[in-house]
């Protein structure tokens, strides 16, 4: 077993940048470059990254595949008007179709946008089919879907509405893995409900596969859009591509964003059915949408997991870092919970008084990037790639924080 570094703090330099907005808790230090699960500081110590950008850089950092594409196609094309048609974008939105089976992809930005523009799909479709009271954008307790007006107002966390309102009607909220309530919430004014497969920001919490399986049958019933998020739990991170291939529950559409291009800024709303046809020409759109480099990254990304067979490694790696966290927690029963996830999105609960926040920092110190989620849980999102001897080191890393937390 290796010996776990301890990165005093006076040797971590860093650059100071008075003049970015502080609208970030951003930690001491500075990120100077990558490379596979390792982040290395200006001050040249490395750190095993188990954040990965939050859920993004799911092939690690650095990946010279995915490099090389990006350099290629910047020396190519780097930007088109979605006026006009570019192979990166076309062939990226033909393969998300093979692979899913739907019918219809939008590209935007960000995983905000993605939601943002679901949103949008859920009621103009309902109004292009007449139903004009259907409005109700009905989402989970607990969730998270953005930051923008749309996607906060589908999130059901006070502390990121304060100081924002008024935000936009007709939204409304259904406890998260209750059947009976959810049948109770979906009616013929609803025209969506958007759940994530995961809830990731709050905590780590999976939704029951029974729970999801009820929400296809009465949004079917009742007339209603089911929309998965994706954003966090998509591109392998439980295993399978897609998080509903995971629960084997079939949506009518899905978002898609941050690991997409394993780093570089692009969503998708991806569509069957009738939703595939929902907007036309006019009805949305975006400037930098699915623009030629990352689209590019993305088709790499793509054909990158054809010869990894990602998802039995997910599914390995995944088992072994659970089982790593569970150990911890019968360690150490008073501070910890059982932990909680599936493949490689992982959430160890902190009991009260202990808080989350507390080891976050500390573990930078031991060479090692986590991050807290929800009320008091440390979330582990690393990159898929990450090795069985990476993710015991790992874990070693963690036991030493914890043990420097307690005393």
């Amino acid at each position: 077993m290796t010996t776990t570094p301890v990165i005093q703090r006076g040797e971590r330099l860093v650059t100071q940048h008075p003049h970015l907005m502080a609208n970030y808790g951003r930690a001491h230090i500075q990120v100077v470059r990558g490379e596979g699960v390792y982040l290395f500081d200006e001050s040249g110590n490395a750190y095993i990254d188990l954040v990965a950008g939050i859920a993004v850089c799911a092939l690690g950092h650095a990946h010279p595949r995915i490099t090389r594409a990006i350099a290629d196609q910047a020396a190519t094309l780097v930007h088109c008007s979605n006026l006009y048609h570019h192979e990166p974008a076309g062939t990226l939105a033909d393969r998300l179709a093979e692979l899913s089976g739907f019918d219809t992809v939008f590209f935007c930005n960000s995983g905000t946008e993605a939601n943002e523009g679901a949103i949008k799909l859920a009621r103009k479709l309902a109004w292009r089919k007449g139903e004009t009271e259907r409005t109700t954008i009905l989402a989970a307790s607990n969730s998270f879907h953005g930051r923008t007006f749309g996607a906060l107002a589908a999130t059901d966390n006070p502390g990121y509405k304060v100081g924002f309102e008024p935000l936009p009607g007709g939204f409304a909220f259904t406890p998260f893995n209750d059947i009976d309530a959810l049948s109770n919430a979906i009616d013929d004014r609803t025209a969506a409900f958007i759940v994530e497969p995961v809830q990731g920001e709050s905590g780590v919490l999976p939704a029951s596969p029974e729970f999801l399986a009820a929400a296809r049958d009465f949004c079917t019933e009742r007339g209603a859009l089911l929309i998965f998020d994706e954003v966090q739990v998509g591109m392998g991170r439980l295993g399978r591509l897609f998080a509903s291939q995971v629960y084997d529950v079939k949506p009518d559409v899905f978002t898609l964003a941050k690991s997409l291009a394993n780093g570089l800024p692009i969503g998708a709303v991806i569509a069957r059915g009738d939703a595939a046809t929902a907007l036309r020409p006019g009805d949305h759109g975006t400037t930098f949408g699915g623009s030629p480099v990352p689209a590019a990254a993305a088709l790499e990304h793509l054909a990158i997991r054809d010869v990894l067979d990602l998802d039995a490694h997910v599914e390995a790696v995944g088992r072994l870092m659970r089982e790593e966290l569970a150990e911890i927690a019968r360690e150490r029963p008073a501070v910890f919970e059982a932990p909680r996830g599936i493949g490689l999105m992982l959430g160890l609960p902190v009991r009260e008084p202990y808080k989350a926040s507390d080891f976050v920092p500390r573990a930078l110190d031991f060479g090692l990037m986590i991050n807290a989620a929800g009320r008091n849980t440390l979330r582990f999102v690393p990159p898929l790639i990450i090795t069985a001897d990476e993710t015991r080191e790992a874990m070693q890393r963690l036991r030493a924080t914890i043990a420097a937390v307690l005393g």
